[in-house]
């Protein structure tokens, strides 16, 4: 299972492991400093004494790459905040099918409306359910 981090520190824990190798520290004490464990460190002090710094670099995330780019991902949410009626929807409530959509006519890439969900919440969007309030309800009054 890949730890939990970035790949530049995963990289730099890695670096600072052998730092502290060369400054004399046991695995075990590195181990325990870096929060990994000492079998982890000592991989790390063999590939680094067989490879050298390029040994250390950051390896590429595993798994398949995203359809939508940072780039995208950051102007899809500049749309989505436009609000639906501007982009010609009869509600301003977003659901799966209509980001589906926007992505599809904006950047040419297909998601399945069950999967926009995943886009969203790595955008850092959560699920919001509009308040159900009766148009006849008069806020002067309630006030």
């Amino acid at each position: 299972m890949r730890p939990k981090g970035t790949a530049a520190e995963l990289e730099q824990r890695r670096r600072i492991a052998i730092a502290l190798l060369k400054q004399g520290l046991k695995p075990v004490q590195v181990a325990k400093a870096l929060g990994t464990s000492g079998v982890s460190v000592t991989r790390w002090r063999q590939a680094y004494e067989e490879g050298g710094e390029k040994a250390l670099a950051a390896k590429p995330h595993p798994g398949r790459t995203r359809k939508l780019s940072e780039e995208q991902r950051r102007q899809l949410g500049q749309l989505l905040q436009e609000g639906a009626r501007k982009h010609g929807y009869s509600t301003e409530l977003w659901t799966l099918p209509r980001v589906a959509e926007m992505i599809l006519i904006h950047f040419g890439v297909r998601y399945h409306p069950g999967h926009v969900w995943r886009v969203l919440r790595g955008m850092g969007w959560s699920c919001q359910k509009p308040e159900r309030r009766a148009r006849e309800r008069d806020e002067e009054a309630i006030r």
